[in-house]
């Protein structure tokens, strides 16, 4: 492959990353800003411009055609900086963009972690206080009464937790998934415990194993895939060359990873009563009476997964386009040239004995 072709692949590989990335951003932005904050997204303004049809019952007043252009604007000129940005990194190497991206994947990971923890450890608590009528006398009956609302709850304790987990995932840089695990783990031997032994038990308690055994198998998805964990059909993958083996994980990447992500996404956020737009925008709870009110963050669960895979996904493709455009693999040489030193040095013991 010759270097001005091996330099358009890489070109065009980073570009592309860099806006699967910034498109996925931009597309939750565009869902918060839709359902949420009631404004004209580019859908909404270009079926009201008849491009998807006629407008019938979508048509906007024309009051919100205005900040929809501006929008589409906004995102045009945002993905449009960010493939001016990916060009101006050129002298960077795949494999750094690649872990780079793996790092923001990583970080997002961190974020859910301590936001399933922390709202976890506090609704588990509020929940246990009002079932065993402890909460007046703490807060109030006003504040019990607001609590009892699961908008009020999710604004203004679940919110706020989520805020502090992004300060705490960036300060803490190394976590273990083997510590939620462990946390799963002793929630339900407390279920146990309590149920058996002391004939107790409160939904609550089914509540925060479920909440938190949901956040271990998604979250940990992009994790495992950054070290290959994922289980695999490998009766022919084994056999491949190291080439042929990053042509498997570049075409799996693009026709089955990426989209798989993008399809979660779309359809669970694709309208206002899809299966994550709906609970979240409700903030809907179990009906278990005095049971924990993180129902509706399960559903931004999915939220999680497929937008760390999918980031971890563009990061797998850019490392595995390296290894065709770049074979050279910097471990290999270190690896290479440690061994080549031991071998140096037990030639001269030889020579001087």
């Amino acid at each position: 492959m010759s270097d001005a072709l091996i330099h358009r692949v890489s070109s065009v590989s980073r570009v592309l990353a860099y806006i699967m990335v910034g498109s996925v951003f931009l597309y939750l932005i565009n869902n918060y800003l839709v359902f949420w904050q009631d404004l004209a997204g580019p859908y909404q303004l270009f079926s009201h411009l008849g491009w998807f049809g006629e407008a019938g019952a979508g048509a906007l007043a024309d009051e919100q055609v205005f900040p929809g252009w501006v929008l589409v604007f906004i995102y045009l000129l945002l993905l449009t900086t960010m493939a001016v940005y990916a060009l101006r990194r050129s002298s960077v190497s795949l494999r750094d963009e690649s872990k780079r991206f793996e790092v923001l994947a990583a970080y997002l990971v961190r974020t859910a972690f301590w936001a399933v923890l922390l709202i976890g450890f506090v609704d588990m608590l509020i929940s246990f206080l009002r079932v065993e009528r402890m909460l007046e006398a703490w807060v109030g009956q006003e504040l019990v009464v607001e609590l009892g609302r699961p908008s009020y709850r999710g604004t203004f304790v679940h919110y706020p937790l989520l805020f502090a987990a992004f300060i705490v995932a960036f300060l803490a840089k190394k976590i273990s998934f083997s510590w939620l695990a462990l946390l799963v783990v002793l929630a339900e031997f407390t279920i146990v415990i309590t149920r058996f032994v002391f004939s107790y038990e409160q939904a609550f308690m089914g509540d925060l194993v479920r909440f938190w055994y949901a956040a271990l198998f998604l979250f940990a998805s992009a994790y495992t895939l950054v070290h290959e964990g994922h289980v695999r059909v490998d009766v022919l993958y084994a056999g491949f060359s190291r080439a042929h083996k990053a042509w498997s994980n570049i075409v799996g990447s693009i026709l089955l990873g990426i989209p798989l992500c993008w399809v979660i996404l779309m359809h669970g956020m694709g309208g206002r009563g899809n299966s994550i737009n709906g609970p979240m925008l409700s903030f809907e709870i179990s009906q278990s009476g005095y049971g924990m009110y993180v129902k509706y963050l399960m559903a931004a669960f999915l939220v999680v997964f497929a937008l760390t895979m999918l980031i971890q996904f563009v990061s797998y493709l850019l490392k595995n386009i390296a290894e065709l455009t770049d074979p050279t693999e910097p471990e290999a040489d270190e690896d290479h040239e440690h061994h080549a030193g031991n071998s140096n040095i037990a030639a001269m013991k030889e020579q001087s004995t």
